[in-house]
């Protein structure tokens, strides 16, 4: 049995960000782009692997929750406790280099971890904690 990684869902407070971030910055290219009721949805993932995409939805749609459930959620994205994801590059350096030119909230220069990896870190626009590995 083979298990994979389809779709990872992170939330993003302001579809144009999240587009300059994930597509200009990173270099992700957009799958799909599917607006319904004032609300954007995109799909984006990295260029040659069209097996694996990011769901970038709007935060705290759920009909269920209340004005005060909704706030929490919309103040720990804020704050970056709400959703995380590691990617993996074989250049973490100049990655690195790339997305502080096109201005992204650095969190943690590259280094080299105890535990084996070269990582690095920042926040996208909407405050998801991105981190990105590379093997040493």
């Amino acid at each position: 049995m083979n298990i994979s990684i389809h779709y990872a869902f992170l939330p993003h407070t302001d579809a144009e960000a999240a587009l300059a971030f994930y597509r200009d910055a990173l270099g992700f290219e957009v799958r799909n782009d599917v607006g319904y009721d004032g609300l954007r949805w995109l799909t984006v993932g990295p260029e040659g692997q069209p097996q694996t995409s990011i769901v970038l939805h709007p935060p705290a749609t759920d009909p269920g929750i209340t004005d005060a459930e909704r706030q929490t959620i919309l103040e720990l994205i804020a704050k970056g406790s709400y959703a995380a994801l590691t990617l993996a590059s074989d250049d973490v350096d100049a990655l690195f280099e790339r997305l502080v030119e096109r201005g992204a909230d650095v969190i943690q220069e590259p280094i080299d971890q105890p535990y084996g990896v070269r990582d690095c870190a920042f926040r996208d626009p909407a405050g998801n904690l991105l981190r990105i590995n590379q093997a040493a």
